[in-house]
């Protein structure tokens, strides 16, 4: 009995260290997520830097696998080379060790405090940030209050024959001892929390140096198999690389470290240390070591990734880019010719989009709209890809024009994107709500609104022809559509009050969800003029600044 209620404690106690190093994770990424996540990728410059960047951001957010899948997420989209990304994670094992270290400290009596100003920022005060760091000052006294309990419990239970048969079995297989570790710290999504525990235990003198580092070494291979199980999924390997590399790289380390652990616990030792202080010590050397075997071959290493995962391009892909040749980025008039044809692409989808959305007008079709939101994460995609291309080209090859053009593209395509972001988010939300609903609308609205579709339609068209001629008298027609747009907008409004002034209550629902349309229509073509007309008339002299009259 005495040791099942020994187990319920162990385990309740170790929870409580989860659940703390969960509010912690959470708490960073929540006040600071975006920033660190710009950080990381702002410092993906080079190696060194981003081995720096990998090992503070992970020292701040306590989560290797968090700063993996950010990592990969910036090599899958092709915006930072994998090179400096492998030196990102072999960064961030580094910082994961930093806290362990901090813990393997006696500063349990700190736990309460920590709580009680934690609640009270989380508590008391307005500011987000403030809020989020609340959760992080909870969060890591929950973390010292468990190691505490945890060390009471062990010591109060080590003696009882179950713990001694478990312990015993642990050290009869060192191999399945980590690989034990290995899948708890999958598990668990955190090393920290299973290098603690482990440290718990080699501090009563339960495991010895030899034990205790080969269940250390498990967590360290554990933590590497999250970013892989969770990164990008896909048919296409190469967006893997970098999740597969770093795994690669924790089996070559433990591999090696384990082949020769007893004579590196026997150096551990050596120092005088005591066993807790020994398991953060190995951690911490562990990781160092394995970077720093690693950063003078990444080249080659990142080399041989990308020719066993090369990129599988899948030609059925509508969004996969056609025309952005890698090479043609050498000769920059050649590449910005390149990126308006794939941006030509976007209008083509975008032009579907507003075809679909029109015929979903009447349609009782739900497929139809899930179809509609499909092709706006292409248009997403395709956008990126362009981004991405033309911001890789080196502007010292740019002349003015040249920066020009490449501006002009930028802001077509990114203007695009919001158009069919738009649709998204806005147009097919109130279709879904007229269909849940059962609404029609009446042969005058629908006439109303098929006839705005087909002139944002054509707009569209003309916007493109106005991108690859930056001819001002279509600038020019092109941004006095949006008077139309506008008057349709007024007459809806108008009508939308009659009908509420007339007392018809399904009328005026209806006519609510017509107003929305305008409303969403009219903002499609704002885009599709200030992304195209705009910029001509602007360069030309004929774009005021205010419709505010100047007279006085």
């Amino acid at each position: 009995m005495s040791f099942i209620l020994a187990l319920i404690a162990l385990a309740g106690h170790i929870a409580l260290l989860l659940w703390g190093t969960r509010m912690v994770q959470t708490g960073i990424q929540r006040a600071f997520g975006p920033s660190l996540r710009s950080y990381l990728g702002h410092a993906l410059g080079n190696r060194m830097k981003a081995f720096l960047a990998g090992m503070g951001v992970t020292a701040i957010l306590q989560s290797s696998t968090a700063t993996g899948l950010m990592a990969t997420g910036f090599t899958a989209g092709g915006m930072v080379a994998l090179v400096p990304a492998l030196a990102v994670m072999l960064g961030a094992n580094v910082g994961s060790t930093l806290i362990v270290q901090l813990l393997s400290f006696n500063v349990a009596a700190a736990s309460p405090a920590l709580i009680l100003i934690g609640v009270l920022m989380f508590r008391r005060m307005q500011n987000p940030q403030v809020h989020d760091l609340g959760r992080v000052f909870i969060g890591i006294g929950f973390m010292l209050l468990a190691l505490h309990q945890l060390l009471d419990v062990l010591e109060q239970y080590a003696d009882t024959p179950a713990f001694q048969a478990v312990l015993q079995a642990i050290s009869k297989a060192p191999v399945l001892s980590l690989l034990l570790a290995a899948a708890l710290t999958w598990a668990a999504h955190s090393s920290v929390a299973v290098v603690l525990l482990v440290m718990s235990l080699a501090s009563q003198g339960l495991l010895d140096p030899y034990q205790a580092c080969a269940l250390t070494l498990g967590a360290n291979l554990g933590t590497a198999i999250n970013p892989v199980v969770e990164g990008q999924s896909g048919a296409d390997l190469s967006a893997r690389r970098l999740p597969i590399g770093n795994l690669l790289t924790r089996v070559f380390g433990t591999a090696l470290a384990f082949a020769f652990l007893e004579p590196i616990a026997g150096l551990m030792t050596s120092y005088g240390s005591q066993d807790g202080r020994v398991v953060a010590n190995f951690h911490t050397v562990f990781n160092i070591v394995v970077a720093a075997l690693f950063m003078p071959f990444l080249t080659p290493f990142a080399a041989a990734l990308v020719k066993f995962m090369p990129q599988r391009i899948d030609e059925g892909d509508p969004g996969q880019p056609r025309y952005l040749d890698p090479s043609a980025k050498e000769t920059p008039i050649v590449a910005l010719q390149a990126a308006a044809r794939e941006v030509l692409r976007i209008v083509d989808i975008l032009e579907e989009m507003l075809a679909g959305t029109k015929s979903a007008l009447s349609a009782n079709d739900r497929r139809a709209l899930s179809a509609l939101r499909k092709q706006d994460t292409i248009l997403d995609r395709l956008n990126t890809a362009v981004k991405i291309y033309l911001t890789s080209i080196d502007p010292d090859e740019l002349s003015d024009a040249d920066k020009h053009r490449l501006e002009e593209i930028l802001i077509f395509s990114t203007g695009l994107e919001h158009a069919g972001d738009v649709v998204d988010q806005n147009v097919l939300p109130h279709l879904a709500k007229r269909l849940r609903r059962g609404l029609k609308f009446s042969k005058v609205a629908r006439g109303e609104l098929d006839e705005l579709f087909d002139r944002l339609s054509n707009n569209l068209r003309t916007a493109a022809a106005l991108f690859m001629s930056q001819d001002e008298r279509m600038a020019r027609m092109l941004a006095e559509e949006k008077i139309v747009f506008r008057k349709a907008e007024r007459n809806g409004t108008k009508a939308h009050f009659e009908r509420l002034r007339q007392g018809d209550v399904t009328a005026a629902e209806t006519s609510s969800l017509h107003l929305d349309l305008l409303r969403d229509i009219k903002q499609i073509n704002s885009h599709l003029v200030a992304a195209t007309a705009y910029p001509v008339l602007e360069q030309q002299g004929e774009l005021l600044q205010s419709r505010i009259s100047t007279n006085q």
